[in-house]
């Protein structure tokens, strides 16, 4: 009888021993989760990344329209962005203004929380106007601005 409570105890000892994970089990499986990590992150940033572009290519093309809408009633295009929200000072632009054409200022902001710039002289659309995005690098006259002048293709 003794003879199996020592096999009894002994198995019980055993079992408490391998219950709980080793330090290699648990540094595996942080390994694994860094490199998963590593994988997704990236990919997620670029979604949102591309979310943010298209945002701003959609504004450009609002703010156009508003920018248009403005000159219709007006016959000459805002001087500046803000133009299109605060109704004009000269009473001959007040008596045609038909604003305002965006809701408040806070739509004349891109997604990276930068100003859209505005030239009503525009050097890229002559004859026109030039509205754009400094885009994700914030830095004006760089290849991933967003404007007016740019297609879709």
């Amino acid at each position: 009888m003794e003879s199996i409570k020592k096999l009894s105890s002994s198995r019980n000892s055993r079992s408490r021993a391998h219950s709980g994970f080793t330090l290699i089990e648990v540094l595996l499986v942080l390994v694994i989760l860094v490199v998963l990590g590593a994988i997704v992150v990236p990919m997620v940033t670029g979604i949102g990344e591309s979310a943010n572009i298209k945002a701003a290519t959609i504004q450009v093309a609002a703010l156009e329209r508003a920018i248009d809408n403005y000159k219709f009633g007006t016959k000459q295009y805002p001087t500046s962005m803000e133009d299109l929200a605060d109704k004009p000072s000269d009473a001959k632009l007040a008596k045609n203004w038909a604003g305002p054409y965006i809701k408040t200022n806070k739509d004349l902001i891109d997604p990276w929380d930068n100003d859209y710039k505005y030239d009503a002289k525009g050097k890229k659309n002559q004859g026109s106007y030039d509205i754009w995005s400094m885009g994700p690098d914030g830095q004006d006259g760089t290849a991933d601005d967003i404007g007016n002048w740019k297609s879709d293709s």
